[in-house]
């Protein structure tokens, strides 16, 4: 019998996200000079900050490149990025091997294609609600919230409420 994705959260002690489709809308604002501008949600940015100051290992693993989107990511206290990915798995496997991490100890969110094989690889695949089908069809977890509107927050606070840490990390006052 195969534990349901609460009972796996209590194991989790990493998480990994994608950035497009995921930590955004997948949208991107072209300017007059070719930059591609990304929107993303406070919420998720908040719940990524308190999982990073709770102790949690947060790695992003992205095959898009912005330097805005690495220097929002590190004033939220992430300092594992990797933008510009060619291979996920073998970016994924290196980062786990470094930090000595389990594959079932890690929760990764991701929502299309270029995810499926790392997630596939991980304890607790996630997705956001608006991901692609084959993505959604080998996820432990599908958030009820579209990526970049809140999926991020919602993964990161529920494994951290079964852990007994969000009120934890809530009534510290942060932030």
């Amino acid at each position: 019998m195969s534990k349901s994705y609460k009972e796996i959260m209590n194991d989790i002690t990493t998480f990994i996200f994608d950035v497009d489709g995921v930590l955004t809308d997948s949208s991107v604002h072209i300017t007059p000079t070719g930059e591609m501008l990304r929107v993303m949600n406070i919420r998720d940015g908040y719940a990524m900050k308190a999982a990073v100051e709770s102790g949690y290992h947060v790695c992003i693993i992205s095959g898009g490149s912005n330097e805005g989107v690495r220097i929002r990511l590190r004033n939220l206290g992430i300092t594992d990025i990797h933008l510009a990915c060619p291979d996920k798995v073998e970016t994924f496997k290196e980062y786990i091997e470094l930090y000595n991490i389990k594959p079932e100890q890690v929760l990764y969110m991701g929502d299309d294609i270029p995810d499926y094989h790392v997630m596939k690889l991980v304890g607790l695949p996630t997705c956001p609600l608006d991901s692609s089908p084959e993505i959604k069809e080998i996820c432990s977890y599908i958030s009820h919230k579209n990526g970049g509107r809140g999926a991020v927050r919602d993964v990161i606070e529920q494994v951290m409420r079964v852990q007994g840490k969000w009120m934890q990390y809530f009534n510290g006052k942060h932030d």
